[in-house]
């Protein structure tokens, strides 16, 4: 019998739930006990709380679509080993909710990854929005309590306006519902306004890491984060649109896609406990560039969780 909560009968017509193909063609799960995956991959095909352009709901699939360019490499460059031979995952679909009722998703994911965690594993999550992130954290915090956050945007998400379902203020909530260890927390590639009096986390602006580049944003990660337990959130805008143009809101003069990979690899040796990627829209992408930017910084971060365990960390 499954022990990932059946969320079938809250959800009529999740018409964005079908699963096509597994992310790298992991194994799908449904038995979470009878599972020997580390890391559970989960979809949440949701963008009702974006206030810029939508489609962030195909995100997820566009994730899994594009992971196909990267499965034939086997041990991938410059990782010396290969991901199967130390690091088990599985995928387990999308968590599914009622259209047009975001409260239903909330609910459900939170679920969903609360019972990923009491499993013993950890979750690896595509959005979607960058709402998801909230129940996401919700689900970690009552497990690990409060977390270091390592996040990559071109917007803090920190406003304290906006509705109850809004992209812009999930890390608001977070902090004011002590999700967060705000001491340890660091944001990177921030490229617009914010309150910087009182802002909560350490900020890496995006003139800051093109100036400095990936070694010095790497210094400033592991000096704030030091070994408290650390979640991963990446938002795919926090690329500049020349590597990311399928998104919700880009905006201009964020990172390369050669920096951002050389700082996840770099991620080797924190505690690392979670990650999301999100805000892939495809329908504004070309090409699949910023599906295929998703899965690598994806697949990556696997990488470095297999080199964690092969280090003892």
């Amino acid at each position: 019998m499954s022990d990932i909560p059946s969320t079938v009968a809250n959800a009529d017509l999740p018409i964005y739930g079908t699963l096509g193909m597994t992310f790298m063609e992991f194994p799908v799960v449904s038995d979470l006990g009878s599972s020997d995956a580390e890391v559970i991959v989960a979809g949440v095909p949701f963008d009702m709380a974006t206030t810029g352009r939508p489609g962030a709901r195909f995100g997820p699939s566009g994730v899994r679509q594009a992971s196909a360019q990267l499965i034939w490499e086997g041990a991938r460059w410059p990782w010396s080993f290969a991901l199967d031979d130390h690091l088990k995952v599985a995928d387990s679909g999308n968590v599914l909710f009622k259209h047009g009722e975001p409260q239903t998703m909330v609910d459900n994911l939170q679920q969903h990854i609360g019972a990923i965690l009491d499993a013993g594993k950890s979750s690896l999550t595509f959005g979607g929005d960058h709402f998801i992130t909230l129940p996401v954290l919700r689900a970690y915090a009552k497990q690990h309590g409060p977390l270091a956050l390592i996040h990559f945007d071109a917007h803090t998400d920190t406003y304290s306006g906006g509705t109850q379902y809004d992209h812009g203020t999930l890390f608001h909530h977070a902090v004011e519902e002590g999700l967060l260890d705000t001491e340890h927390s660091i944001q990177i590639g921030i490229r617009t306004t914010y309150d910087v009096d009182g802002h909560p986390f350490e900020v890496l602006d995006a003139a800051w890491v093109g100036d400095h580049g990936p070694h010095a944003i790497l210094e400033r990660i592991h000096a704030r984060v030091g070994d408290k337990k650390a979640y991963v959130s990446f938002d795919i805008d926090g690329l500049d649109p020349a590597f990311a143009p399928g998104t919700g809101t880009p905006v201009s003069g964020g990172m390369s896609m050669d920096c951002a990979l050389k700082v996840i690899r770099g991620l080797q040796g924190l505690n690392l406990v979670g990650m999301d990627v999100v805000e892939v829209a495809p329908a504004y992408d070309h090409a699949e560039i910023t599906s295929l930017a998703g899965a690598t910084l994806a697949l990556e971060y696997l990488y470095v969780l297999a080199s964690n365990k092969m280090a003892g960390v």
